[in-house]
């Protein structure tokens, strides 16, 4: 049981950390997301990475060899440990993404009334004969559906089906190169949710210690439940990223959130398979039921597009950046800008500055803007969650710190977004790693110690020791009696930084 009002200051003796000096990273209460590729893999640019902010890596999957991830894992872990810091590592697996065969030549252009047959099998593409990786497709588009190739610069329609060819009319004209990506809108595919690329890819990810796990083009629960079923198969715990590009799982939401760890707004594919206008609604839709839920929510796809050639960004991408942060966006993500851009250190710092810009107007709006979190199984939690965000605005308080076995005090605290900054204290390297992609959340790996009301001061020594706090200033600690059960979050303790029983 917490007793008291405070416990002695913080004392090398009862540090349960390692000793040195921490140098850490930039922080923002918005989560940043960076997507590893040629132009960032090595370890001296990961760690710049880190130092501007970065707290979740991205790999993409569909791109490279495991073996060229492999390295990236190492480095990522390498320059993390260099300087202290605690960062997350996601893995993006592939999913049923439908793509161009191989094409004669490489490439084609067709144009707007020509005809064009979508056959099975293998054989080299023409502008009359197209296949594709997905064999059964001119079985199951109907005539009267869409076939967008290329992120719909190339717009098909189906015509008539016949001895298992598609006859198709161009109504957009473009370029078909080889391997480019097939969206089919108006189509319910039968493809798995899990390829075989998928499976090994996530054995992989599970064989690397990864953190969090993309599910791409997700159409229902019924996907989750198959992949939380292979990793429950290899004995994982990592946690489930649900993508959002597909018009079935935008009619599915509700469903999909709850079976979810976090969800990514994918807007490149979304903006293909749906109307592009109708993007913005949606995007804000799911900032808004992830925050009802209590589930992180990421916004992806062209937030500094125009970074990759260019040092500086548009006025709408700073715009974009902002009002999804003002939507109540957890993370933002960076996709080719820090793959293979030109400028990714750049691009870092102009997302951090439009971050802090942004949370600073927030900060001085009207309190309770955002939508409290309120999912049932939580219930304990939650009213110890709305009493301590009550107490931090009255009394104006440094941090809110919570010792979490699962971190899910910290997701629900995150997602009530109280002024203060929220310190996670776990004994858990994973835990730790999880708290990354919440918001205004600094994760902080500390072991338990006996007996517990030395809890107070190893609080005291890990926040001085990082400039989180001073002496004399307010904090609220939260936990439970039992501090090494999950879910057993029952407590809270006014506490000043440094000072006696």
């Amino acid at each position: 049981m917490i007793r008291g009002h405070a416990v002695g200051g913080p004392s090398e003796e009862a540090a349960g950390e390692p000793e040195g000096a921490y140098s850490g990273k930039a922080m923002n209460r918005t989560k940043v997301v960076a997507t590893v590729g040629p132009a960032c893999r090595d370890e001296a640019t990961l760690a710049a990475f880190i130092a501007e902010g970065v707290d979740v890596f991205r790999l993409n999957l569909s791109h490279e060899t495991l073996d060229r991830h492999t390295a990236a894992v190492a480095n990522i872990r390498a320059a993390a440990a260099a300087r202290n810091a605690t960062v997350a590592i996601l893995g993006d697996l592939c999913g049923p993404k439908i793509r161009v065969g191989e094409v004669s030549g490489g490439q084609f252009d067709i144009h707007e009334g020509d005809s064009l047959v979508i056959a099975r099998g293998q054989f080299p593409c023409t502008r009359e004969r197209l296949c594709t990786s997905f064999d059964d497709l001119p079985d199951e588009v109907r005539p009267g559906q869409r076939i967008l190739i290329d992120d719909g610069q190339v717009r098909l329609r189906a015509m008539e089906r016949r001895d298992g060819e598609l006859l198709c009319r161009c109504e957009v004209g473009g370029t078909v190169a080889t391997r480019k990506g097939v969206n089919l809108p108006d189509t319910e595919l039968s493809l798995p949710s899990l390829t075989e690329k998928d499976r090994k890819d996530l054995a992989w990810a599970v064989e690397q210690g990864l953190d969090y796990i993309a599910l791409s083009f997700v159409r229902s629960g019924r996907d989750l439940t198959e992949l939380r079923g292979e990793l429950t198969r290899l004995g994982s715990d990592l946690r489930v990223v649900s993508k959002i590009e597909r018009p079935e799982a935008v009619a599915r939401l509700d469903e999909i959130i709850e079976l979810s760890d976090a969800v990514m707004v994918a807007r490149g594919d979304l903006g293909v398979e749906m109307d592009v206008a109708r993007v913005p609604l949606i995007q804000k839709d799911i900032t808004h039921r992830c925050a009802r839920a209590g589930k992180p929510v990421i916004i992806a796809t062209q937030m500094l597009q125009s970074m990759i050639d260019s040092a500086v960004p548009t006025r709408a991408e700073v715009s974009d950046v902002a009002n999804a942060i003002l939507d109540g966006a957890d993370a933002v993500m960076l996709s080719a800008e820090t793959s293979i851009g030109r400028h990714p250190i750049e691009a870092l710092r102009v997302i951090r500055d439009i971050a802090n810009q942004t949370e600073a107007f927030i900060a001085a709006g009207p309190e309770d803007s955002a939508p409290g979190a309120s999912p049932q199984e939580f219930r304990i939690t939650s009213a110890v969650v709305r009493g301590a965000v009550g107490i931090a605005r009255e009394l104006n308080v440094k941090a809110l710190v919570v010792w979490t076995e699962s971190g899910n005090t910290v997701r629900l605290l995150s997602k009530r977004r109280p002024g203060p900054l929220i310190v996670g204290l776990t004994a858990s390297e994973r835990v730790c790693r999880w708290m990354s992609l919440y918001y205004g959340v600094q994760p902080i790996q500390l072991p338990w110690r006996e007996p517990q009301q030395n809890m107070v001061a190893e609080v005291d020594r890990a926040l001085c020791r990082r400039k989180l706090a001073a002496t004399n200033d307010a904090v609220v600690i939260i936990a439970g009696t039992h501090l090494c059960e999950a879910g057993a979050t029952n407590a809270l303790l006014i506490h000043l930084v440094g000072s006696s029983e």
